[in-house]
């Protein structure tokens, strides 16, 4: 039965751009850092600038090089994140089981919904129809009986195309494919992979699974049934809901190089990690920052408090570890902050009204967040001054609940769209 179904929205965040200023249609742009930078790099581009050979991770340089009459825009992270909301709000109308797996993909199980849409290739062009008329956004969609091959099917045909794939087709559709086409397989893979000779996905499903555990232990075997179409994986709308930590983490577009900068980054990433916590009923009590430089020297540090799931509190640690461990001159390329040893949240007696406050306060944007949009409400640091007037003026957007359970893509690079 073919009733799992894979959502791929189609140059997402280029698309965001062109849905909110229509002016943008059919022209090629291309999102990244200042594209007067040499070491900034292309975080996604639209259809349009695709022809002329851009691709993601490109330098701007490179880019520019190759469709010098390409709009450079900066990443508005607000933006993406708003509208993914907006997207799996629409997915969740289908089907109670939807599980996010990054900001722009997510799977749906349709098992039950026949009598409500139809079957599923019905279910598929219902949806796509759907973010087409509300978000003015494309997206692909793959068809199949697991999560794996639903995965493959969408990424076959861009865009805005729907792929049906069932089990038996997988020698004749997915066997002749080099093998890095394989979910899961990345760079460094193929190239191990290569030496053995394996080439294809139908060279990987005919090695033996035991030979490829040998070579690449639990990995070897989960490679062994993807080649042959196997995955027997639930889809789990509640992913997070056993997590022994939740963070965020964003690579930049340009490099940061001031505290003030800094700050600014991760009061919006320990607001979106705040908000996740409390929308799951967890607190936390060990606050992790993370710092990348622009050479990719990576440096971690912890700090443990009382237990939390306070914005401040996640953000007033984070900016003394940040301070504690950074000279605030080196370029700095990645921030992350995520919060650990989490227990499911619980009653606890402060002797300072503080806490109540923070903990009143915090819940009272959580809830008009969740009802008006994140641009109903928000903190003054994060905004300039055009934003400000902007949303004075009551410039919102609705957006669904806080996204849950977005997984990180293996051996691709965090923070840019694929």
């Amino acid at each position: 039965m073919l009733s799992i179904l894979h959502v791929d929205m189609n140059a997402f965040y280029a698309s965001c751009h062109q849905a909110k200023d229509p002016s943008l249609k059919s022209k090629p742009i291309m999102v990244a850092g200042d594209p007067k930078k040499r070491n900034g790099i292309i975080l996604t581009a639209s259809y349009e600038a695709r022809r002329y050979g851009v691709k993601t991770a490109m330098p701007n340089w490179q880019a520019q090089k190759l469709c010098p009459q390409a709009i450079f825009i900066k990443p508005d992270y607000d933006l993406y994140v708003r509208t993914s909301q907006r997207v799996m709000d629409i997915l969740g109308r289908f089907s109670p089981q939807v599980e996010i797996f990054s900001i722009d993909e997510a799977w749906l199980d349709v098992t039950g919904c026949e009598r409500l849409f139809g079957d599923s290739l019905a279910i598929a062009n219902k949806i796509q129809g759907t973010i087409a008329e509300e978000l003015d956004l494309l997206c692909s969609i793959g068809v199949s009986c697991n999560k794996l091959l639903a995965k493959m099917a969408s990424d076959m045909k861009k865009p805005n195309a729907i792929t049906v794939l069932p089990a038996e087709d997988v020698p004749k559709v997915l066997w002749p494919l080099s093998v890095d086409k394989l979910f899961g397989v990345g760079r460094r893979m193929t190239e191990h992979l290569g030496h053995m000779n394996i080439k294809t996905i139908g060279d990987l499903a005919q090695v033996p699974e035991n030979l490829l555990e040998r070579a690449f232990g639990l990995n070897g075997r989960y490679l062994h049934l993807w080649a042959n179409g196997i995955d027997d994986s639930p889809v789990d709308p509640h992913a997070m809901d056993d997590a022994k930590s939740m963070g965020h983490s964003i690579t930049l577009p340009k490099d940061v190089t001031s505290f003030d900068e800094a700050e600014t980054v991760l009061l919006s990433l320990s607001e979106q990690v705040g908000r996740r916590i409390r929308r799951e009923n967890y607190m936390g009590r060990t606050i992790t920052v993370t710092l990348r430089d622009a050479s990719f020297s990576t440096l971690t540090r912890s700090v443990t408090i009382s237990y939390t799931n306070s914005t401040e509190d996640i953000y007033n640690s984070a900016k003394r570890l940040l301070h504690s461990n950074w000279d605030g001159k080196t370029p700095l390329r990645l921030l992350g902050v995520s919060l650990s040893q989490l227990v499911k949240e619980f009653e606890q007696i402060s002797l300072f009204n503080n806490d109540e406050r923070k903990r009143k306060l915090n819940k009272v944007m959580d809830e008009i967040k969740d009802k008006f949009g994140d641009g109903a409400i928000f903190r003054a640091k994060l905004l300039k001054d055009e934003e400000l007037n902007e949303r004075k003026l009551g410039r919102t957007e609705n957006n669904a609940p806080a996204l849950r359970g977005i997984k990180p893509r293996k051996e691709k690079h965090p923070g840019i769209e694929h």
